[in-house]
């Protein structure tokens, strides 16, 4: 089997032992759960302008959080259990690896983008796409953010020693930069430098997407320039694509490159030695 079938099988096989685990499925679900559930608890059954952009705010948060701290989580279970020291010597392993990593993150990710949807239309009551066009701009919006934050975070993981150390580093950035990328604020009432700081992040570019989909024209006064800016969207994430493409395959090579059976050994003995104390 090539590598390219033998990553789908893998990727299935990862779904469908998630499916069966309550609690793995739970996991993976609980954020578009508490999300929801929060934002029903603020909105009051008031149904607004205020929890559209709550909802838009919510999928661009969800697909960043993902790539950025579930990705890398899943490169450090695989490194410290030996799974990618022993992908290393088969031809074409690792190219199975990330194909079957990218199909169960894609699949997860969309099934959060649906909950979200779903769920906001019936317990927040925000309207969902009315035209062709709104559902087209929000699936490549989606699609588009997942690949540009997905291969960042493999990148960022590929490189972070420990997943202590991920968690610490990644936390307070990634949460600061959902409070400036406009995510669930409008954007236009931070300081414009601030405002130019969060541009270059493609959480600023996913959630103004996002926006454009679920919130009519008229709302458009609450973007900075007034505008969905569709085409500088397209831009910055194809942008962040094409980096993430670039360096996440590079650095994962290096990554395995490093690994070696004393290594992992090591790592197990110092596990050991601190579940003793």
């Amino acid at each position: 089997m090539n590598p390219l079938r033998l990553g789908l099988h893998r990727g299935f096989i990862e779904l469908r032992q998630v499916m069966r685990t309550r609690k793995d499925l739970y996991a993976y679900l609980s954020t578009p759960v508490i999300f929801l559930g929060i934002s029903y608890w603020r909105a009051g059954g008031h149904k607004g302008e205020m929890t559209q952009l709550s909802l838009a705010g919510g999928i661009a948060s969800t697909i960043v959080m993902f790539g950025l701290m579930t990705v890398p989580q899943f490169l450090f279970g695989d490194r410290e259990d030996g799974t990618l020291l022993r992908l290393r010597g088969i031809p074409g392993a690792m190219t199975s690896y990330l194909v079957g990593k990218t199909l169960f993150v894609l699949v997860n990710l969309l099934a959060s983008v649906v909950l979200l949807l779903v769920g906001g239309a019936a317990l927040l009551g925000v309207d969902l796409p009315s035209s062709l066009g709104q559902w087209s701009t929000l699936c490549w919006v989606v699609l588009l953010g997942i690949a540009a934050v997905v291969p960042m975070g493999a990148a960022i993981g590929s490189v972070l020693p420990a997943a202590r150390e991920a968690l610490a580093l990644y936390m307070l950035p990634v949460m600061s930069l959902m409070f400036i990328s406009g995510a669930f604020s409008p954007l236009r009432n931070l300081p414009s430098w601030l405002q130019d700081f969060a541009s270059v992040f493609p959480l600023r570019w996913i959630a103004q997407g996002v926006r454009s989909a679920l919130l009519p024209d008229s709302a458009k006064i609450l973007e900075p320039t007034g505008d969905w800016q569709h085409l500088p969207t397209l831009g910055v994430l194809a942008v962040w694509v094409t980096l993430g493409f670039l360096l996440a395959p590079r650095l994962l090579r290096r990554m395995t490159s490093r690994e070696s059976g004393s290594r992992l050994s090591e790592r197990e003995q110092k596990r050991m030695a601190k579940t003793a104390y």
